[in-house]
């Protein structure tokens, strides 16, 4: 009798279909993976510009319905973190947010895309802004592949109200994290 050998990671990675590589980075990002001073706040003591990063993905699963965003500082000594921008119900076929996009307003968002209020207080973009003298923060950037056309989000949501839709939503996410200290 012969004995059939089967690779079991094999066999499920076959099952399982076909494997994507969602990704997520930032072109102006140094290449030690600091954010440079012009994508910091203007406020708190930080004099950046405030100007948001611009942001590219690839990989998106194939039965996403709607793309959100995420920026947040888990360093923030405020025993939550720090919700710095959330984007919700950006279109599917959205790859990138070009610098700038995260002003107030919206105006340079795609149609039907909705920012969040970040822990500022502002439904827009807030730069990192670590208390001089603290070691450097991380700020997570996250796209996540989102199962709904759109989420039950507006520009008054909380990031914990942004989150709580997302734990139900989420297919798939990609994270980058990088720093900024000062």
């Amino acid at each position: 009798m012969k004995r059939l050998r089967v690779c079991v990671p094999l066999a499920l990675a076959m099952l399982a279909g076909p494997a994507f590589a969602f990704e997520i980075s930032s072109p102006a990002v140094n290449k030690d993976g600091t954010i440079p001073e012009k994508y910091t706040a203007n406020a708190f003591g930080c004099s950046g510009q405030n100007v948001s990063l611009p942001l590219t993905w690839k990989g998106v699963p194939p039965d996403a319905k709607s793309l959100a965003l995420t920026m947040y500082d888990p360093d923030a000594p405020t025993g939550s973190g720090f919700w710095h921008w959330e984007v919700a119900n950006l279109p599917v076929a959205t790859t990138e947010l070009p610098e700038g996009t995260g002003e107030a307003g919206n105006a340079k968002l795609p149609k039907g895309a909705v920012q969040s209020r970040n822990d500022a207080g502002s439904a827009a973009y807030f730069g990192p802004c670590p208390p001089k003298g603290d070691k450097p923060h991380r700020y997570i950037f996250t796209i996540f592949a989102v199962k709904a056309d759109k989420l039950d989000v507006n520009e008054n949501s909380s990031g914990a109200v942004v989150g709580f839709n997302l734990h139900f939503n989420t297919i798939a996410k990609a994270s980058v994290t990088y720093t900024y200290g000062r």
